[in-house]
């Protein structure tokens, strides 16, 4: 299980870089948590949710000719989860509230998207 240690290490460094951040999760695209950072909430549930928020922006973006889905966004009145394709073995969701600079949120989880891809293809 070395590659969840190094995962891990991915998700500590985003929660570093983005200190706004109530937590973050990586899943398989079948809803089964992998790590995660979380602070509170079931990982398995949120886990399931994401990868299913996954395949339906995929669904979403072949349907209106949109190309590979890298990315979306649900909002809420108190938080925001930032779901984000990790290759085809994984699914990065981020956590935060809406005063979150979403900027910075969008740098950081894309490139560590790309790295958790990397880890996933090699484990």
């Amino acid at each position: 299980m070395a590659f969840a240690n190094e995962l891990q290490g991915l998700i500590d460094e985003l929660n570093i870089s983005v200190p706004e951040m109530y937590g973050s999760i990586i899943a398989s695209p079948d809803g089964m948590p992998i790590v995660h950072s979380l602070k509170g909430g079931d990982d398995k549930r949120i886990a399931a949710m994401v990868a299913t928020a996954l395949g339906l922006g995929k669904r979403i973006c072949e349907s209106v000719g949109g190309g590979q889905m890298r990315e979306t966004t649900v909002a809420g009145r108190d938080r925001h989860v930032f779901v984000y394709s990790a290759g085809p073995r994984g699914v990065l969701a981020v956590l935060a509230g809406p005063e979150a600079n979403v900027g910075l949120i969008h740098l950081e989880a894309r490139s560590v998207a790309r790295r958790i891809e990397q880890v996933l293809a090699t484990a």
